[in-house]
């Protein structure tokens, strides 16, 4: 009799990495803290996670593991500003989604990770107005950069210097840091 689709065929035991004792997770992705996960319907995993609080607080996002869904807005314009409004919307995902669970988003290297900062600035980018560029910008991207806060605004800095006619870069009017703005596209 064939194997069917789902029965293992490997004789050998599965792999499952041990938790790091201090806090009881397998993997701690570089600039992401993971505050909930859900068990998809087919074992995919949903995450709700956030970053380094930014100048306008902190804001959450959520990630199945199993399929493409991302959100870091609750409805068409109010960003998820709650650990539990984000739970509310990986809760619902989880509920539904067949995804089986895939493996771990592997770290890219500093050159892919660039090209994931080039094209979030491109997506946000418009015709008729500039853009302040607001770290939350970032979050839906977080799983696959797996980069620190620093790292981010290392490499708009790098990026500003590089391309003023598409990124600039000044001190904040209020608090500290910087302030990067994406400039519109030419008219032409």
């Amino acid at each position: 009799m064939a194997p069917s689709l789902f029965t293992r065929t490997r004789t050998e035991p599965e792999y499952s990495p041990e938790p790091w004792s201090e806090i009881g997770e397998t993997w701690m992705p570089e600039g992401v803290i993971v505050s909930q996960r859900f068990l998809a319907l087919a074992g995919a995993v949903v995450l709700v996670y956030t970053a380094d609080a930014g100048v306008n607080g902190t804001y959450y996002a959520v990630a199945c593991l199993g399929c493409s869904y991302r959100a870091r807005y609750k409805d068409r314009d109010n960003p998820i500003y709650s650990e539990q409004a984000g739970g509310e919307i990986a809760n619902a995902h989880a509920a539904q989604c067949r995804a089986l669970p895939r493996d771990l988003p592997t770290r890219p290297d500093d050159a892919a990770a660039r090209e994931i900062v080039r094209r979030r600035l491109h997506s946000e980018r418009r015709s008729d107005y500039d853009v302040t560029v607001y770290l939350t910008s970032f979050h839906l991207d977080r799983l696959a950069l797996q980069r620190s806060t620093e790292w981010i605004e290392e490499e708009l800095q790098r990026l500003a210097d590089e391309q003023p006619e598409i990124l600039t870069a000044k001190p904040r009017t209020y608090g500290t840091g910087t302030e990067f703005t994406i400039l519109r596209f030419p008219k032409g």
